[in-house]
């Protein structure tokens, strides 16, 4: 598969870890990952929002690994957070997983379905 990072130089740039656009050519698989929330194989709920969002995480690392692909692999993350009171803990964490890989990304403040779970995350992932 040929992955390329897309950035027009007459639009704005990305601000910290994500791409404006993904191209991908030539790939065998794409996988989507519905939204992951914060809890565990056993429905429990981390304390605050760092252990939440490494446990979305680790959560979007086992259905990747399920379907036969890697943090490598993704494309596009959406993030849903409870608050923007989060965003730079969100920014952290998720450079924490994804390290140099710039996904396209998009980061919305939203309702989420349990008033617990601070943040929900989906990626798409292509090989």
């Amino acid at each position: 598969m040929k992955r390329e990072n897309v950035n027009a130089g007459n639009a704005p740039q990305p601000r910290g870890g994500y791409s404006q656009a993904v191209r991908l050519e030539n790939f065998e698989r794409l996988v989507f990952v519905s939204g992951q929330v914060p809890l565990d194989a056993e429905d429990k709920l981390p304390d605050g929002f760092e252990a939440q969002a490494r446990q979305v995480w680790r959560n979007i690392d086992a259905q990747l690994m399920a379907a036969g692909m890697s943090k490598a692999d993704i494309v596009k993350v959406t993030v849903f957070l409870a608050d923007r009171s989060h965003t730079m803990a969100n920014r952290a964490a998720r450079a924490e997983y994804l390290g140099a890989l710039a996904p396209a990304m998009s980061v919305v403040i939203a309702g989420i379905f349990d008033t617990s779970w601070l943040l929900e995350v989906e990626v798409i992932a292509a090989q």
